[in-house]
């Protein structure tokens, strides 16, 4: 069937003290092995520099609230502190269960009723503020997302993917040396800067931008199977779809296409691959790990949820 609409593709991807997030004072304020498409050559230098005063945050995951909202209004609002002069800050998170959807996929026909039908499920479903398409979260996938002032409003994407694409490739190089990036055919939320190994994404980047300030984020498939994850994504779509054909306005998400580091590089946990990243933003960006989350207002950020909620969760 053509509906006009155009080829399916992405540029980037491709409360409270439950988080661990610190509070002041109430009221004061992401078979066969398909084919590839390499953007970068076989290997994967590292790529540019990070910014001074890096800070890492990482909530427990028992922390974590029910809402995955939650912690996209948490970057959201840690986004504007960076603009407005707060050190740049690296947050990793994951979530027990969780959907999250891009812009597009909230505009399929029967996406409604898709979520609604995950919810019954017991899963948490949002839309993403930073775009790209549905991706599947539980404890096997590792969350990561680097807050960066941007005082000039520069736009450096490219070069800013690749940079996170060396973050996310060194902290496997202990496991694997076979990370590439390039767009994986059939994987869900796909773009040109999939990461992969042996033609199968374990990674998507994306890209969120505000006034002085700027969000790059991953989701990285750690433990578990990829296939289930890809399974789960099949499944919102088919149900979300109606009437239209993958490729149109939604990703055809193609059996062999995903895998985990455990699977593809014997990583041997999410736990270990977490403690990678921040050994490697440590070791070359000068990082400091902090015990408490940086001190915000719950009842902004409480509002700021439920505002992104009504913003982009709409037909």
């Amino acid at each position: 069937m053509n509906t006009g609409q155009p080829e399916y593709k992405e540029v980037g991807h491709g409360a409270g003290d439950r988080l661990g997030i610190g509070r002041s004072e109430r009221g004061t304020e992401g078979v066969g092995v398909p084919g590839t498409q390499e953007r970068n050559p076989p290997e994967i230098r590292e790529s540019g520099t990070w910014p001074a005063g890096m800070r890492i945050w990482t909530p427990p995951l028992e922390s974590m609230p029910e809402d995955v909202m939650f912690p996209l209004a948490w970057e959201e609002m840690m986004c504007r502190r960076v603009g407005e002069g707060e050190p740049p800050i690296m947050h990793i998170w994951r979530h027990p269960y969780a959907l999250t959807i891009g812009m597009r996929d909230r505009r399929l026909p029967r996406a409604p009723q898709a979520m609604d039908k995950l919810r019954r499920e017991g899963c948490s479903v949002a839309v993403r503020v930073s775009g790209g398409a549905a991706v599947p979260l539980d404890e096997g996938v590792v969350n990561v997302s680097i807050i960066l002032p941007n005082p000039g409003r520069k736009l450096e994407l490219h070069g800013d993917f690749e940079r996170m694409v060396s973050l996310i490739a060194g902290a496997a190089s202990p496991w694997t040396s076979e990370s590439r990036a390039g767009e994986i055919e059939g994987a869900f939320c796909p773009g040109d800067y999939d990461v992969s190994v042996n033609g199968r994404k374990f990674c998507g980047i994306a890209q969120r931008r505000q006034t002085k300030a700027y969000i790059l984020t991953a989701f990285v498939i750690v433990d578990g199977s990829g296939e289930e994850r890809r399974r789960l994504a099949r499944e919102f779509y088919d149900e979300a779809s109606g009437v239209l054909q993958p490729g149109e306005a939604y990703p055809e998400v193609k059996e062999g296409s995903m895998g985990s580091l455990d699977e593809l590089a014997g990583v041997p946990s999410a736990e270990a691959y977490m403690s990678s990243l921040v050994e490697w933003m440590v070791e070359r960006a000068g990082a400091s790990v902090l015990t408490s989350a940086p001190q915000l207002p719950m009842d902004e950020l409480d509002r700021l949820s439920a505002e992104l909620r009504k913003r982009y969760d709409r037909d």
